[in-house]
């Protein structure tokens, strides 16, 4: 095997590693320096090179004589954010070659899989002797795969609402649900479309490949259903308990309307008892009326006492208590 060579532009932020007549250029967060170093080093397309300091908002493959230029989003959790944002990686891949800017320069799988090769001599071996398609496929495998844990975290979060949606004492829930709504919303978003990109890749790869990588980018490809599979399944599941928790909600509101029309019908009655004695007229048991101090009050007491008790016993019977 050939002794790799690594280098790092001075004041760039530039890394290469030659190994097995293959280099391999990452380059994070670029800058206009970058770009022209690209344009310096290697026949790119200026429209390309200018892509790389402008955020492309979908994947797409552009295809040259000699080589292809892939735009790819990938999701990315933000701690400041505390949301799921999206992560472009741009590459640039020919017969010698392979080109990697992680415009966001939110990737750390892909530097962290740029050191391993630096450092370890047998994953040099691994991913450099079978020519630029297959580290190609090996980058964006591991990108693939750090899905993963983000699909596993969404699915961690699900599980705790569903054990804390029927606690009456909740008001946050609804403000988690509408928070997982929105990162499976935005996994979604990011995941859909570098599913077709990825999908017909392989073939246009072909030409830079020492063998069939047909059945590995086949495989990755059933990754990425596999996730697409799970957030479909998530958003269902999220829906679901948004529509839970609003029916919980709507039957607790109906409960307390409930009562508080009881009390309000109640409250009414027993205020037209007490006006109507209150009233200076002579009536019966009045306290114009001969002892009438003490005969009104036991008889608005009375009154007040068969009224609740009558209202409440009629509640009863057709159900509303």
């Amino acid at each position: 095997m050939a002794t790799p060579e690594v280098k790092k532009e001075e004041q760039l932020n530039v890394e290469s590693l030659t190994c097995c007549d293959l280099t391999w250029v990452n380059i994070d967060s670029p800058t206009r320096r970058e770009s022209e170093y690209l344009a310096q080093h290697f026949p790119f397309h200026p429209l390309n090179l200018d892509d790389l300091l402008s955020r492309l908002s979908r994947p797409k493959m552009d295809e040259y004589k000699d080589h292809l230029f892939i735009v790819l989003h990938f999701p990315f959790w933000n701690r400041e954010q505390q949301a799921i944002i999206s992560s472009e990686l741009n590459i640039f891949i020919g017969e010698n070659y392979v080109v990697t800017v992680d415009c966001t320069g939110n990737l750390k799988t892909l530097a962290k899989f740029f050191k391993v090769c630096q450092s370890d001599e047998e994953s040099q071996r691994e991913n450099f002797s079978q020519g630029s398609a297959y580290l190609l496929y090996r980058i964006i495998d591991r990108l693939v795969d750090c899905c993963l844990p983000i699909l596993n975290k969404i699915g961690d979060k699900i599980e705790g609402i569903e054990d804390v949606i029927f606690l009456e004492r909740r008001p946050a829930i609804l403000r988690d649900i509408s928070i997982l709504r929105r990162e499976v919303i935005a996994f979604r978003r990011i995941i859909w479309p570098i599913r077709a990109v990825i999908g017909s890749l392989e073939p246009k790869v072909h030409r830079f490949s020492k063998t069939d990588l047909a059945v590995y980018f086949g495989d990755m490809v059933d990754h990425l259903d596999k996730i697409w599979d799970g957030l479909d399944e998530y958003k269902e599941v999220v829906e679901g308990l948004h529509a839970t928790r609003d029916s919980l909600a709507a039957n607790r509101l109906n409960d307390i309307l409930r009562v508080l029309t009881i009390v309000a019908t109640i409250a009414t009655t027993l205020t037209v008892i007490v006006s109507f004695y209150g009233m200076n007229i002579p009536i019966p048991g009045s306290w114009e009326a001969p002892g009438g101090s003490h005969l009104t009050l036991r008889f608005v007491l009375l009154a007040i006492g068969v009224a609740t008790g009558g209202m409440l016993f009629y509640f009863y019977r057709k159900h509303w208590i």
